[in-house]
């Protein structure tokens, strides 16, 4: 039984911790991939939610079709980067030297291709997908209490990523140049580098960090219908808030909007969402550019 926030056990709040933690991994990875495609291409893409939307779907038809979450994911992956550079490739490319109105219209459009081609594929029901026979038990806490051992998975699966995504970023030669393009993108193309390459690599590169944040989220968040706007609003509070362009502005602003998030269901369940949006205006109002962005 709950005695409420206050008389809660240490127990409890241990959980909340790693769940806000666990639900802060899922949002760098949207949150990463959206900006470093805002940062490096000026792109405003609305529609990077809908990889999050797409991910989850694949994740439930290839589960049902092979009979494993990880083969869906294997398969999933390499399709979800394939749409993105198909996108880049035949609409985002004539939008980088458009005004930002029409970024915002033609990535509004695709929302809404994203949803029709979704409702038509897979209709408009929620759906479940099994959670890996491997990972189906709990590890225990208390003598009542216990921690899925999914949502672990879900963690160091992202831990992971997120030092691979580190070392890429500043450790090789692609790394260095995307950073370079981040910081100049004229002086990086007058040296001889394909940027149009690197735009694709770019932005098929967030595609699939969305949508294996969907894949891996779909068991435990189940898959329906505007999974993907909710995502995408929630990952823009993180970019603003970590500083666009940042890779490490948006680890930390995606961890402290996974624990207020939690935290706030907890102890005031009324205003979860408007304790989300109060900590990024704090931090605007203490560092307009974001935590780790260019002033």
């Amino acid at each position: 039984m709950r005695a409420g926030p206050i008389g809660m056990d240490f127990s409890y709040y241990l959980i909340q911790i790693l769940n806000g933690v666990q639900y802060g991994f899922l949002l760098f990875l949207v949150a990463s991939g959206l900006t470093l495609i805002f940062g490096i291409m000026g792109i405003i893409n609305l529609a990077h939610g809908s990889f999050y939307m797409v991910g989850a779907y694949l994740a439930y038809w290839l589960t049902g079709v092979t009979g494993n979450l990880f083969y869906a994911i294997l398969l999933g992956v390499p399709i979800s980067v394939v749409l993105g550079l198909l996108i880049e490739r035949f609409g985002i490319t004539f939008l980088y030297k458009r005004d930002h109105l029409y970024q915002v219209l033609f990535t509004y459009g695709l929302i809404l291709v994203f949803n029709e081609m979704r409702s038509v594929l897979w209709g408009n029901d929620v759906h479940g997908v099994p959670v890996p026979d491997l990972l189906s038990g709990a590890i225990p806490l208390t003598e009542t209490q216990s921690y899925p051992v999914y949502r672990l998975f879900i963690s160091l699966v992202c831990v992971a990523l997120a030092a691979c995504l580190y070392l890429v970023i500043q450790r090789t030669r692609l790394g260095m140049t995307i950073r370079a393009g981040a910081s100049n993108r004229e002086m990086v193309q007058s040296l001889g580098i394909d940027i149009s390459r690197l735009f694709a690599v770019v932005f098929g590169l967030g595609a699939a960090l969305a949508a294996f944040a969907g894949m891996i989220a779909a068991p435990v968040s189940s898959v329906y219908p505007g999974m993907g706007e909710h995502v995408l609003i929630i990952s823009f509070v993180v970019v603003v808030i970590g500083g666009v362009g940042s890779i490490k502005g948006a680890f930390i602003g995606a961890m402290l909007i996974g624990l207020t998030h939690t935290f706030g269901a907890v102890f005031v369940p009324q205003a979860a969402s408007m304790a989300v949006y109060a900590v990024m205006a704090l931090v605007l109002l203490w560092r307009p550019q974001g935590l780790f962005g260019k002033a």
